[in-house]
């Protein structure tokens, strides 16, 4: 599997945008294991990207100031290009709710800017990085997500006679990626607690920002158009979290475990409890491909339906819990 990945971004020209953050830097990185000719890595974030070129040191990597607001940015930044990994966004969920229109502008309208430059450049193919907030939302940032979505899969209807194909991958929550539950924990174990926590009931899918990427990076070499990559989670109670957290992490900090308290504040305006990557509806066009689920409507229709969601998914016990942090965290 890995020598056919290989061949397939080998000698290719690649652009990531949002390239800075979590999922990108790291689909960046991934990406040079490839002998691709170039991959250029767009942001809005200066110092993001002057530190990723001093990390990665390569000659493959070109830095592009830019904004995926700005679709004459976009045009140029496109030229040439082959594969689009598009992960810019505003991911939030507290911050989309209070600056709702920043949200749009970014996760929809940055999206469609995206969709345009790769149709007008005749770009191979895009993959628009998604979240399990995009399935059934209830907050600004799940609604921008879902539209980017729908709009993503769409836009495979106004290719004409070019061969640029759009699809998109779904996932939970990546664990230690910026602004996620894990560097949170973390800072408030650093401060002697209390850990905060909205409800015992709060259930998640989380990942390490490693194995999303490979997901990732799969999903972009088999796309063919069309197709939502669903990529297979574990899923576990976030008070579990909170609780191996204290144990591994406090003696790092000195102090005791024990002395750690794990504080409820309650439920945050538009958090769900629980969270789902896949409608009713979607569910009877999912094919199970191993490490990924597939929909794409013009799949046949299953009469088998597949529940995935975090509520009812098996949970991971405190042991797995902390074998994951150790594996994927950082001390």
């Amino acid at each position: 599997m890995v020598d056919k990945m290989k061949s397939f971004y080998e000698d290719k020209i690649i652009i990531v945008t949002g390239g800075t953050g979590s999922i990108g830097s790291e689909i960046v990185r991934e990406l040079l294991e490839f002998n691709p000719k170039v991959v250029r890595v767009l942001d809005n974030n200066e110092t993001g990207l002057f530190e990723l070129e001093q990390e990665l040191n390569s000659d493959k990597i070109r830095t592009f100031m830019g904004d995926i607001r700005d679709k004459e940015r976009l045009l140029r930044a496109f030229e040439g290009v082959d594969i689009v990994f598009h992960a810019g966004a505003l991911k939030h969920v507290p911050l989309c709710e209070y600056n709702p229109f920043d949200a749009v502008k970014t996760n929809i309208i940055g999206t469609q800017n995206v969709l345009n430059a790769a149709l007008d450049k005749e770009v191979g193919k895009v993959i628009v990085i998604s979240t399990d907030k995009a399935v059934n939302p209830i907050n600004v940032m799940g609604a921008t997500k879902l539209l980017a979505e729908r709009l993503t899969i769409s836009a495979n209807y106004y290719t004409g006679k070019k061969d640029t194909v759009f699809s998109c991958v779904r996932f939970g929550n990546v664990l230690d990626s910026r602004g996620s539950v894990v560097p949170l924990f973390k800072s408030q174990i650093k401060k002697g607690g209390p850990i905060t926590i909205t409800s015992t009931d709060m259930t998640r899918f989380i990942m390490g920002i490693p194995q999303a990427v490979q997901l990732i990076l799969r999903a972009g070499e088999i796309s063919e158009g069309k197709e939502i990559f669903i990529l297979k989670m574990p899923a576990l109670n976030i008070v579990d979290l909170a609780e191996v957290m204290v144990e591994e992490y406090a003696p790092t900090y000195g102090y005791k475990p024990e002395n750690i308290k794990i504080e409820l504040i309650g439920k945050r305006f538009g958090e769900k409890t629980y969270e789902e990557l896949m409608t009713e509806e979607e569910m009877i066009f999912a094919i199970d491909q191993g490490e990924l689920y597939i929909i794409n409507s013009d799949n046949e229709c299953s009469e088998d339906k597949i529940i995935y969601n975090s509520n009812q998914a098996e949970k991971l016990s405190k042991k797995e819990i902390k074998d994951i942090i150790r594996e994927f965290c950082h001390k």
